[in-house]
């Protein structure tokens, strides 16, 4: 009688290990000062007087994905891009409250133990907490075999921040007629739109990744598409260093939704947002999909970012010093609208205006 083990079953625990062997370093990069050493624990602790002197502190949580963009990845076989987009998904998430950035954990999940494609996606996962300011505090890998095809893998994470009580940013409380709209650029299509993208790039149009067309400056379909989402913790916390928690009136993520119904969702009642299109520039990756897929107009908004990554409302005497803060070299923050009055009880809008 054949006798049957773990290995047989499509999980090698000996690779396994060899794969947990490569993360502490990428994970110790990330070390901050609330991170409590914990070996061979179940759990991650942090301790939240080490970042701060807190009176009442709220820990803000998110959770997300990566979407459809893996499926880009696995094309290409670059997998140290997307670990960022994992973090950036989240962390902006958060930093709508006005958090700030502690920790993250992930969860990926794999066909079978490939200790080389772990250590990518964690490196990348490692940058972006990195970046975000956060530690990455622990998290999941979980080997599935016959739940994934061979080279498939999916992840996922959360990221927790903290905001004292009365400094959490609640848009549907502070913003009011007169407050000024901020944007601030993406770094192109981030992490939403993905199955409609491959559907036009790859299925409709017939591009591989390594087409380079004139409408994308000679950077290949591939490069573009997994340029890794923007992560904003750094210019928001400029913006609230500077000009002060009690000037920032409201701060919303632009994912899937577009912009109008994300930043629809932190308005009050008896408000609405008239945008100005012309404000700022629209990417090209923007217009070369809606040409390539004849999307409409109106789908576009809808669906993707359109060069918008995070919005800002800001109160108006503040809102120079708000858009100086948020602004790199790369990046120029921009004025597109203002806040208006409307009737007491009448639906928040977003209304785009060319």
């Amino acid at each position: 009688m054949t006798k049957l083990d773990y290995r047989s079953a499509g999980v090698d625990l000996d690779t396994y290990e060899q794969s947990m062997r490569r993360l502490p370093a990428l994970m110790h990069a990330t070390r901050t000062a609330g991170v409590i050493d914990l070996e061979g624990g179940f759990a991650g602790l942090f301790r939240l007087a080490a970042v701060r002197d807190w009176t009442d502190p709220i820990l803000v949580s998110g959770s997300d994905g990566v979407g459809t963009k893996l499926r880009v990845a696995i094309r290409m076989q670059v997998y140290s891009t997307v670990g960022i987009d994992l973090v950036a998904m989240c962390v902006n998430d958060c930093l709508c409250l006005g958090a700030t950035p502690l920790f993250f954990l992930d969860y990926i999940a794999m066909e079978a133990d490939d200790p080389e494609l772990l250590e990518q996606l964690v490196r990348g996962i490692s940058s972006g907490c990195q970046e975000a300011g956060a530690a990455l505090l622990g998290g999941e890998t979980a080997i599935m075999p016959d739940m994934y095809t061979p080279g498939e893998f999916d992840l996922s994470g959360f990221s927790v921040g903290a905001a004292e009580r009365t400094d959490l940013i609640l848009g549907r409380d502070r913003i009011r007629p007169g407050d000024v709209v901020i944007g601030l650029p993406s770094s192109g299509v981030h992490s939403n739109g993905f199955s409609l993208v491959r559907r036009v790039v790859f299925d409709h149009a017939k591009l591989d990744i390594e087409s380079t067309p004139k409408e994308l400056g000679g950077r290949t379909v591939g490069e573009v598409l997994l340029t890794p989402t923007r992560i904003y913790a750094a210019p928001v916390a400029g913006a609230l260093t500077t000009a002060g928690n009690a000037a920032i009136h409201g701060i919303a993520h632009i994912t899937g939704g577009g912009i109008a119904q994300n930043l629809e969702r932190i308005l009050p009642t008896g408000v609405r947002v008239q945008l100005s299109r012309s404000a700022w520039s629209i990417p090209k990756v923007f217009s070369w999909l809606q040409l390539l897929g004849g999307i409409a107009d109106s789908e576009m908004d809808r669906v993707f970012n359109m060069g918008i990554g995070m919005v800002i409302v800001a109160d108006p005497s503040a809102a120079e010093t708000v858009r100086n803060a948020v602004s790199t070299a790369e990046h120029t923050a921009v004025v597109m609208g203002e806040v208006l009055a409307t009737e007491p009880s009448g639906p928040r809008k977003v209304i785009m205006k060319d």
